[in-house]
């Protein structure tokens, strides 16, 4: 009686012990694409290819993780949400993705497919994040650069940039405002090419 009573206790220890060590469960990745929405159809303005490399970004916003900032200068980044693709990739599929549907050049290319191209554009992200420093609200600046390739020549180099309030809360409202921002600026983009 006595010896099943203390493996009742050891086994009752034992449970309780594994018990508290387990872990609870993880929160699940999310996954985001951007949304531009698609240019209105224009004029041919660029005779030729127009190239778009990739977007160039430092630190973190070169990385897949969304970027958030709570002010002071600290950016730090979601454990759980994630870009499908790095912004680089993303941005620069979804500048070439808008310049066709504006029909701005004869030809939008990448550099993949290794054409002589008559001008180039280039991107630099220099903002793409969520700031609670102040609400619900997020923050896109970006450098777009356009130079035609016969002379060298830099047509437009231009910063542009977008603070935009978020219509819905969390992570799902502060991407449905970038995708709003990045809209914004690829339109201005094309009005200052035209």
């Amino acid at each position: 009686m006595k010896q099943t009573f203390l493996k009742s206790i050891s086994f009752g220890a034992t449970a309780l012990l594994l018990a508290s060590c387990a872990q609870p469960e993880l929160p699940q990745d999310n996954f985001y694409r951007l949304a531009v929405s698609p240019a209105a159809q224009t004029t041919k303005h660029l005779d030729g290819v127009l190239e778009v490399e990739r977007f160039r970004a430092d630190g973190l916003l070169s990385g897949r993780p969304i970027a958030y900032t709570e002010g002071k200068g600290h950016l730090s980044e979601y454990h759980y949400h994630f870009w499908v693709e790095p912004p680089v990739d993303l941005l620069q599929d979804a500048m070439v993705k808008y310049l066709r549907s504006a029909n701005i050049a004869q030809h939008i290319v990448t550099p993949e497919l290794r054409m002589d191209e008559d001008y180039l554009l280039t991107g630099k992200i220099i903002r793409l994040e969520r700031d609670l420093s102040d609400g619900d609200k997020v923050a896109v600046e970006l450098e777009l650069g356009l130079k035609r390739h016969a002379d060298n020549k830099i047509l437009l180099l231009k910063t542009y940039n977008r603070t935009l309030a978020q219509t819905s809360s969390g992570v799902h409202g502060a991407v449905s405002a970038m995708n709003i921002a990045l809209s914004e600026i690829y339109a201005e983009f094309v009005n200052d090419i035209k």
